[in-house]
């Protein structure tokens, strides 16, 4: 499973960027889903391209030189209803943190695209169980 139900973090409040992405690396690390390491390169991600995607989706992901840090491809989703800071002109509401393995990263984002490509998906999101959008990742 790509997106385990335990990995989607509903209703959060908001944080700054590096405890975000702190976090969400500490669940890839604890999941075994990456090394402790994949957390910096996230961060370093970050000081090279900002991952706010628009449509108040931001997707935090490592650096290319962090693939040897991945284990197995893995995402974890995190709503934020008021909206994160994450310098960019809008706050995103959602923040899905990617780690995959070789090019499993595509069908990831094609996934993303599909189901979040406009406010009103994004929206749809917000008022998602677990259930539903582990159901999207999954399906």
């Amino acid at each position: 499973m790509v997106l385990e139900k335990r990995n989607i973090l509903l209703n959060q409040k908001p944080d700054t960027k590096e405890n975000v992405i702190k976090r969400i690396g500490a669940i890839f690390s604890a999941e075994g889903y990456t090394d402790d390491n994949y957390t910096q390169a996230m961060l370093e991600k970050e000081t090279v391209f900002n991952t706010y995607m628009g449509n108040f989706v931001a997707l935090p992901h490592g650096i290319e030189a962090a693939k040897k840090d991945i284990k197995k491809t893995g995402i974890v989703l995190m709503t934020v209803p008021e909206g994160q800071e994450w310098d960019a002109a809008e706050k995103p509401k959602v923040i899905i943190g990617v780690a995959a393995v070789g090019d499993e990263h595509l069908e990831i984002l094609s996934k993303i695209a599909l189901s979040f490509s406009d406010a009103y998906g994004i929206d749809r999101l917000l008022g998602m169980s677990e259930d539903d959008i582990s159901a999207i990742f999954e399906g």
